[in-house]
């Protein structure tokens, strides 16, 4: 029985997940349809500007995403302290650049006159506003009806095209983080619709990857920005350059027509997050069937389910086997 999308998500014990949707029809979210000899390649295109847009109007970063022919894959960050520090006006602003909003957040953004009773319905808009800007399935929910309603309209057609609900899991340590990132980046590789990290297209590693040959870090993800330090910024532990690294060495062992192996720097991120070698190859290729639940280490897993006052920490042994040396 799916769970309430509450007992899932606390942003009280960590700010990530890794989201995934799937289609319910047989027609391809994107790709070539064997079935039928359809090419809709072009709605990848769809889905990578929708989740990058969504990216500039919630307060909720991008870690990495893929978009892939029948499902897509995205790992973010809710950051709660930036919705907190905005004012009521730049909640509706932001709320206005993706949703319409009503006549009296109008006008009042407009800074028109309002009365009592319409001052205290824009407070009630506020505040309703502030908490969907931080929630994963308002999130997730404005990219798939916007995505469904165009492919409806393109195949002609009315119903769902995603499944009923995404599949959430939170990431409760950096290994959880960084493992479930790569095993999204390399997604493309281990389904053979790529054979490099640099070539597979809608991902957010040949973003990181693109920028960084600029020596940039792509604006519209969370960037890396090193080890943890004093007045430490908002974004992910390690250098963008050691982890497309260890992306590249990963995605060079899952090919079958090129020898691979994890280099010095790599192996170097792996022991500071505790994670063996084989242990990564396998996580990083089969994180969607190993973990169903939360992810992290045991410890971080038990305070998961005793703040969510869960009696079971699904998944406990292959966490345990996994990410733990």
């Amino acid at each position: 029985m799916a769970r309430p999308r509450q007992t899932i998500v606390s942003v009280d014990v960590t700010p990530y997940y890794h989201c995934c949707s799937r289609v319910v029809r047989k027609a391809f979210l994107c790709g070539i349809d064997n079935s039928t000899g359809e090419n809709f390649e072009h709605r990848r295109e769809w889905v990578d500007s929708r989740i990058l847009e969504l990216a500039t109007i919630f307060a909720i970063d991008i870690c990495a995403y893929a978009v892939m022919s029948n499902h897509l894959h995205v790992v973010v960050k809710v950051d709660a302290d930036k919705v907190k520090h905005w004012s009521d006006k730049d909640v509706i602003m932001q709320w206005h650049k993706g949703f319409k909003g009503t006549l009296l957040t109008q006008k009042f953004v407009k800074g028109e006159d309002l009365n009592e009773f319409e001052r205290k319905t824009v407070n009630d808009c506020i505040t309703q506003y502030r908490q969907r800007l931080v929630d994963i399935s308002w999130f997730m929910r404005s990219l798939s009806e916007r995505i469904a309603r165009m492919a409806n309209k393109e195949d002609k057609c009315t119903g769902r095209f995603w499944e009923g609900r995404f599949k959430s899991q939170a990431l409760l340590d950096e290994a959880a983080v960084l493992s479930c990132m790569a095993y999204v980046d390399l997604n493309p590789i281990c389904a053979k619709m790529a054979t490099t990290p640099e070539t597979s297209d809608y991902t957010s590693i040949q973003r990181r990857i693109n920028s960084a040959i600029k020596g940039q870090q792509p604006a519209e993800l969370l960037p890396f920005v090193g080890n943890e330090r004093v007045n430490m910024p908002n974004g992910l532990m390690f250098s963008v350059k050691d982890y497309i690294a260890l992306v590249e060495d990963t995605g060079r062992i899952i090919r079958e027509d090129k020898r691979g192996a994890i280099s010095s720097s790599s192996q170097a991120i792996l022991n500071r997050l505790n994670i063996p070698g084989e242990n990564w190859f396998k996580i990083t290729t089969e994180f969607g069937s190993l973990f169903k639940g939360a992810v992290g280490a045991l410890p971080a897993l038990t305070e998961y389910c005793e703040h969510l006052e869960r009696k079971r920490r699904q998944a406990a042994a292959n966490c345990q086997r996994w990410l733990c040396a």
